[in-house]
């Protein structure tokens, strides 16, 4: 981990939160959408490009999360073709003095997420499949409680890491 003031911890903390509060308010947005298709099953199709853009954004502001605690605490994502794929990775695990952000189940169930995010952004919304679609709005609740939980578990680390360098100075 590279030097870093306990004050831009604390920032990070604090924007880390931020993004966490949006995540949350897609949660309502995506729970917004099932309810129209509950209410309306025969119309159902109609919302499923919704649904895979809502899906996009949720690993989109996942990945927004590991970005920044890539560039604040380990100097920079990873570059090349797979850099989505490495920085999911690293996020996953404890290195250069960094606690792991994600669980290694969190980071398995968020590949997916990842997938499909490249899948929205290279296809037209009619040829989505809209069972992979539910599939993937079924297991976004857990895959999202699982984020939510570890991420904040990471920001009270972050806090506590805050603290002690604070002790220090």
């Amino acid at each position: 981990m590279r030097e870093i003031s306990p004050a831009a911890i604390r920032d990070l903390a604090l924007d880390i939160e931020t993004e966490l509060a949006k995540l949350a308010r897609l949660e309502q947005a995506i729970a917004a959408v099932q309810a129209e298709i509950a209410a309306d099953p025969e119309r159902a199709s109609l919302f499923y490009e919704n649904l895979a853009l809502k899906l996009h954004n949720f690993y989109t502001g996942c990945e927004k999360i590991l970005c920044l605690v890539a560039v604040e605490l380990n100097g920079g994502v990873p570059s090349g073709a797979d850099w989505h794929k490495r920085l999911l990775e690293r996020m996953g695990q404890a290195r250069e003095g960094r606690a792991a952000v994600l669980e290694a189940e969190t980071t398995r169930q968020l590949q997916e997420f990842l997938g499909f995010r490249h899948i929205v952004r290279n296809l037209y919304g009619f040829e989505l499949d809209t069972q992979r679609v539910a599939a993937l709005v079924a297991n976004y609740p857990a895959v999202w409680a699982a984020v939510r939980r570890d991420v904040q578990r990471f920001v009270q680390w972050l806090r506590s890491l805050a603290d002690h360098l604070a002790k220090l100075e």
